[in-house]
């Protein structure tokens, strides 16, 4: 399925992205070859195949690493690259009146 510029166009207006010539073009082909793979895996025969919930519902479970206690960040480095603080706090825009 091969989407058109003017899809794309729309596509990036409802994610708000700006594109330029260019990077529509390049969508447009990228986008449509996900849409054509999708479309492949929709011809597969999955009866008999049980919907798992998670990805890992196979019973393959990750190795997890151990907890351990390990020295955690000053309030001073934790705000260095903060826009705005009080004290030792990040400071927002209030939000609710």
């Amino acid at each position: 399925m091969a989407l058109s510029l003017e899809q794309v166009r729309r596509i990036a207006d409802l994610a708000r992205l700006r594109l330029s010539a260019d990077e529509e073009r390049t969508f447009a082909v990228q986008l449509s070859a996900i849409l054509e793979h999708v479309r492949q895996l929709e011809e597969l025969d999955v009866t008999g195949v049980p919907p798992m919930t998670h990805a890992l519902a196979g019973g393959e479970a990750p190795e997890l690493r151990v907890d351990a206690d390990r020295p955690c960040l000053s309030p001073a480095e934790a705000l260095a690259a903060a826009p705005a603080r009080e004290g030792t706090c990040f400071k927002v825009p209030r939000i609710i009146e």
